[in-house]
């Protein structure tokens, strides 16, 4: 971020306390301005598309739509917010969601006094921040993702374009509904399929399927 320029921060937490907190450390540092706060996942993303802040930090189990479900939406219309992931758990598969969603941080609650500055203008400037105390997960993630490209053949060769057609279909999603998301059109989606199958060595109707649902976690 330029330097003379304040980091706008909105906060989704259905917890009061929790959020009158993070705004009180928030509001002591002149870099950063906060523009909103919700305590839904609806009102969040609201939020999100009528002030595209920089920074969102989302509570991950929100009510009216999870912070997990608002990254997805953000995701999938291109909006230009980096998230964060509040959180009361070190929870691995949620972990694993998150960064597939394009979530850059994941802070632990119980240390977000000490990590949530450090937090908000790490993402706000494109980089991951995970707590240090989760931090492990975020190397086992990688151990696999290399077990992965080491052992099941094909796998290194695919574009980043393929990598994200093919979570996508893990995610079970339908050609065009994938069209529908990369704003691609249904043809372009179905040749990518082919290339995929080719390259990871796949025949048959719905190999590509169970091979990306079999395989989710690595993608």
């Amino acid at each position: 971020m330029p330097d003379n320029k304040k980091i706008t921060v909105i906060i989704a937490d259905d917890h009061p306390v929790l959020r009158s907190g993070i705004r009180t450390i928030i509001d002591a540092d002149t870099s950063c301005t906060i523009v909103g706060e919700a305590g839904n996942g609806e009102d969040a993303l609201f939020l999100i598309e009528e002030w595209k802040p920089d920074v969102a930090l989302l509570d991950i189990t929100m009510p009216r739509m999870t912070g997990l479900q608002v990254a997805k939406i953000v995701q999938e219309r291109g909006l230009s917010t980096k998230l964060a992931i509040l959180t009361m758990s070190a929870d691995e598969l949620f972990f694993n969601e998150a960064l597939d969603l394009g979530v850059l941080g994941y802070i632990l609650k119980e240390n977000a006094t000490i990590e949530i500055l450090n937090g908000i203008k790490t993402v706000a400037d494109g980089k991951h921040y995970i707590s240090p105390s989760i931090s492990g997960i975020l190397v086992k993630r990688s151990q696999k993702r290399q077990t992965a490209l080491n052992t099941i053949p094909g796998l290194a060769d695919l574009t980043p374009t393929e990598i994200r057609i093919l979570k996508l279909i893990a995610g079970n999603k339908t050609s065009k509904e994938i069209a529908s998301d990369l704003y691609i059109s249904y043809k372009t989606v179905e040749n990518h399929r082919s290339s995929i199958a080719k390259k990871l060595g796949l025949s048959g109707n719905n190999a590509l399927l169970r091979f990306a649902i079999e395989h989710k976690s690595l993608l």
